[in-house]
């Protein structure tokens, strides 16, 4: 079903985001009884049926308007934590020589998962999924860099390429992902083991600020390489990973890694369980593997040509977006966390022919601007402008979709105190507030949620 547009009371004000103006093919909301089962993700059927994303082949998605938005939220929240250990953004270019992936002996490797193609003068490069020789050839391309640069941390947050043979579970294995991947370069392993331990201490904060619980473990370097790897991981059934949990003594592992039938750190064996993980965040101590190999070098202080030690750190942003709505959401509603929902807040006036519409275009407007007073409520909230559809219809939407707020100026707006209903969809909580409520609340749930 597409949104239908109306004409709009024109006191509303002209900067408000409106649910008639948003390009979101809905699929109908399916019989009780009747949930889909072609697809394997929850995320995924909720994605799609609700205008989220649009599928353009297998493992590969169209992001719609408030997908966008989703994800430009995600990015900025990773952003904001990378300049607290100055790490420095940059853009890798997708296509990489394969001459470099044969250096390191990975083109072999990665062998059919990897996208390759021949330019008109027959060079073959690799579409990357991953760009750590990019990055360490980088670096040997800029001569006689000092000991003194560094340690030195480049990130970005690009398009990734992987020829899966059987993409599924929508964004979470596809052949076109986006990845925010950072790269470390130190001047020895002591000095690079510090800085994995501070850009693992920076993912715990992200993953904190998301605000979905997560479980780090120890995971396998695998192709990749390396002396040190650890995975982040939602739980959900679906998850492809088997994450091997002790409860005596805290330590969390890959099952790759270690036994089911006890813990490989304390040996108990009464207190291990197995649940199934999605892996969203991964990070590496790689040592010298790929400087070596592509010459990337720094000068001692006495002059010496010295392979760099380099750490490879990845978050899967489409993944995590998906994986956080598989662990939040109902079976036919979509929860985001609060920290990456698409607009945080819908307003649902008055049907239109009805006694509270003249009273609720006012208040749509004095709400509106009294909320913006809330700092992450600017340019953060959406007006459900389809009048010409029931309150029960929009709010059905508006649970779907799962914005986290949903005000309804509703009959009790009549009051001489206007009282707006507030439900918070994060608890179920319904509330029936005053304007001056309605922004103590909001006001501290949001700071809570920072």
């Amino acid at each position: 079903m597409w949104a239908q547009t109306i004409e709009t009371s024109k006191v509303l004000p002209s900067t408000i985001h409106k649910v008639s103006k948003i390009f979101q093919p809905i699929n109908i909301i399916p019989k009780a009884g009747h949930v889909k089962t072609a697809l394997t993700s929850k995320s995924q059927r909720l994605m799609l049926d609700l205008g989220i994303i649009r599928q353009a082949s297998p493992g590969s998605f169209h992001f719609l308007p408030l997908g966008v938005r989703a994800l430009e939220k995600l990015t900025l929240l990773v952003d904001k934590q990378m300049s607290k250990i100055g790490a420095q953004k940059v853009i890798f270019p997708s296509l990489t020589n394969s001459n470099l992936w044969k250096s390191t002996g990975r083109l072999q490797d990665f062998g059919a998962e990897l996208f390759t193609l021949k330019d008109r003068h027959d060079h073959i490069y690799v579409l990357s999924p991953t760009h750590e020789e990019a990055v360490a050839d980088l670096i040997a391309s800029v001569s006689q860099m000092s000991y003194k640069e560094f340690p030195l941390k480049l990130y970005q947050t690009t398009n990734k390429y992987r020829d899966e043979i059987k993409p599924r579970f929508g964004l979470m294995r596809g052949r076109q992902f986006i990845m925010k991947d950072l790269y470390s370069f130190d001047v020895d392993i002591e000095k690079a083991k510090e800085t994995y331990a501070e850009v693992c201490e920076c993912y715990n904060s992200i993953f904190n600020e998301i605000g979905v619980d997560y479980i780090k473990v120890v995971g396998s370097c695998g192709a990749m390489g390396g002396s040190l790897s650890h995975e982040y991981h939602y739980k959900a059934d679906i998850g492809e990973d088997k994450i091997v949990s002790c409860s005596r003594c805290g330590f969390n592992a890959n099952a790759e890694l270690a036994g089911y039938d006890k813990c490989s750190q304390c040996g108990a064996s009464d207190s291990i369980t197995v649940h199934a993980g999605i892996e969203v965040g991964h990070t590496f101590l790689l040592g010298d593997k790929y400087s070596k190999a592509l010459n990337a070098n720094y000068l001692t202080e006495k002059g010496k040509s010295v392979p760099l030690q380099m750490g490879s750190y990845g978050l899967g942003i489409t993944r995590i977006l998906a994986a956080a709505i598989e662990f939040l959401a109902k079976e036919n509603e979509i929860r985001w966390p609060i920290s990456f929902a698409p607009y945080t807040l819908i307003i649902i006036p008055p049907k239109k022919g009805s006694k509270e519409e003249e009273v609720g275009s006012y208040l749509v407007q004095r709400v509106h601007s009294a909320l913006e007073s809330i700092d992450s409520l600017k340019d953060n909230m959406l007006l459900d402008d389809r009048i010409q559809m029931t309150i029960g219809r929009r709010m059905v939407d508006a649970r779907r979709v799962g914005y986290p707020y949903v005000i309804v100026i509703g009959a009790k707006s009549m009051e001489k105190n206007p009282i707006f209903e507030l439900h918070n969809l994060t608890n179920d909580q319904v509330l029936y507030l005053n304007e001056e409520g309605l922004l103590v609340y909001l006001r501290k749930h949001l700071e809570m949620n920072k």
